[in-house]
């Protein structure tokens, strides 16, 4: 009787130890943040400054004597307490009159593309109210003069670019956009937006990616 009252002893304790050791292993399966649809807290908009991305795809076909400046690189949903959900299910491609409306907001058809798979597709809105949302989120955010396409290269510092956006756009807070450099140049300003596409604080993550000191910004192509 004592031999067969161990055995069930050993038995349940064998099975608690196995649930165990397999229960944390299933909850940490689920990706933490599983990409989605419409699920977010607020925006990006990332605005490229062209010609910096022209000085190594010169071939590209928004490098070709377009003379652009800032353009709609995307807008982004992304989380309060950092990262982003992307490519999120399922994966729809756009209609012909979707691609046609994307291509007056967007410089190509591949980066038209590559935006809404990777993120329109997680905005919740479809692909036209994704781009309306794009247009919207564009049209809200004056460039500075200083800003505007020029044909010399000069310099600023990554501080004083957020001045003139933040005096060009009253309303946009103080930790509301970043100023992102590749090297020595300037390439993107990232302003954040809520989902009313009003401006608001940035969320974890989000900050100047620059050195300190002025940095270059190339002229037009």
């Amino acid at each position: 009787m004592k031999k067969l009252y161990t055995l069930v002893v050993l038995c349940v304790l064998t099975a608690v130890s196995v649930f165990m050791n397999q229960a944390p292993q299933s909850r940490q399966s689920q990706p933490q943040n599983a990409s989605v649809v419409g699920v977010f807290d607020y925006y990006v908009l990332a605005l490229s400054w062209s010609p910096t991305f022209c000085l190594t795809r010169p071939e590209n076909a928004q490098c070709s004597g377009k003379g652009y400046g800032f353009v709609l690189h995307g807008l982004w949903p992304q989380y309060a307490q950092g990262g982003w959900p992307q490519s999120c299910e399922p994966k729809v491609g756009l209609s012909q009159a979707e691609r046609a409306r994307g291509l007056t907001l967007f410089v190509t058809p591949a980066l038209l593309k590559h935006e809404w798979s990777k993120h329109g597709t997680c905005s919740g809105l479809g692909a036209m109210g994704y781009l309306a949302a794009a247009d919207k989120a564009v049209g809200a955010v004056k460039i500075p003069d200083q800003l505007q396409p020029f044909h010399k290269e000069v310099y600023f510092s990554a501080q004083d670019i957020a001045q003139m956006f933040r005096q060009s756009n009253p309303g946009l807070e103080k930790d509301g956009l970043a100023v992102i450099c590749r090297g020595p140049e300037l390439s993107e300003v990232r302003v954040c937006m809520g989902k009313d596409l009003s401006f608001q604080a940035c969320g974890k993550g989000v900050k100047n990616q620059c050195r300190a000191g002025d940095i270059r910004v190339p002229p037009v192509r």
